[in-house]
């Protein structure tokens, strides 16, 4: 049964962790871990094997993605970005944008709902 909204697996509260480690690549596959989800927003990890994608779509709020490892092609609009560890990007809000890997990448997605 899923966690409801609000709960935070007390595991990974008051831990130092390493986000890439909190998700496993699955040959074929994406695997996302959701690490906070509030009302206010969430924060997921992913791990994206190759030739993985999450096709063009939009969001009410801004989202930021931070490469924890690997290299992911992230669109916006009509741009191509290749973004790799230790970089972010933001894909801004109501704005097309999907994620594609070339090779195997680990990902970290902060959503913030607010206006």
């Amino acid at each position: 049964m899923p966690k409801p909204r609000n709960e935070t697996d007390p595991r990974l509260i008051a831990t130092p962790l390493t986000a890439a480690n909190l998700v496993a690549y699955q040959e074929g596959a994406i695997v996302s871990r959701t690490i906070l989800d509030k009302e206010e927003g969430t924060i997921t990890i992913f791990a994206f094997d190759k030739g993985q994608r999450l096709s063009t779509h939009s969001a009410p709020f801004d989202a930021l993605v931070q490469m924890l490892d690997g290299t992911a092609v992230i669109a916006i609009e009509n741009a191509e970005f290749q973004v790799s560890a230790g970089q972010w990007i933001v894909m801004p809000a109501n704005k097309p944008h999907a994620v594609r890997a070339d090779a195997p990448f680990k990902m970290a997605l902060v959503m913030i709902r607010a206006r």
